[in-house]
């Protein structure tokens, strides 16, 4: 359709086109960002990107609070909601837990991103 558009990296077809900020393929609708294309590198750290559950961005250091009762594998104890922890570390957990932190009362734990809530 357009010479300038790259090709389609899935299955090279040629009719790619333009919708918003995405290149979309027809024939096997894949979508991919057009700055991929000129900056991979550039993708890299937005990916990395680890939000709390109403959206916040999240850095190491932050305070957050538990937005949820969470049960403790394992144990009959309950960390409850509004329960507030101090300086997590974000990190490449198990699964999707991506918070290293120390809950008072209960010790050293991973938790998720999607159960926190930054202050």
């Amino acid at each position: 359709m357009n010479d300038s558009l790259p090709p389609c990296p899935e299955c090279s077809s040629e009719y790619t086109y333009e919708m918003g900020a995405l290149l979309v393929c027809p024939e096997c609708a894949h979508e991919w960002s057009a700055s991929a294309e000129t900056d991979a590198e550039a993708d890299a750290p937005a990916a990395a990107v680890i939000k709390d559950a109403v959206g916040n961005v999240l850095a190491d250091g932050d305070t957050v609070t538990v937005v949820k009762d969470l049960k403790i594998k394992g144990s009959s104890t309950v960390i409850k909601v509004g329960t507030k922890v101090r300086g997590i570390r974000l990190v490449n957990g198990v699964g999707d837990h991506d918070i290293d932190c120390k809950v008072d009362g209960v010790g050293p734990m991973q938790l998720k991103s999607s159960v926190v809530k930054k202050i």
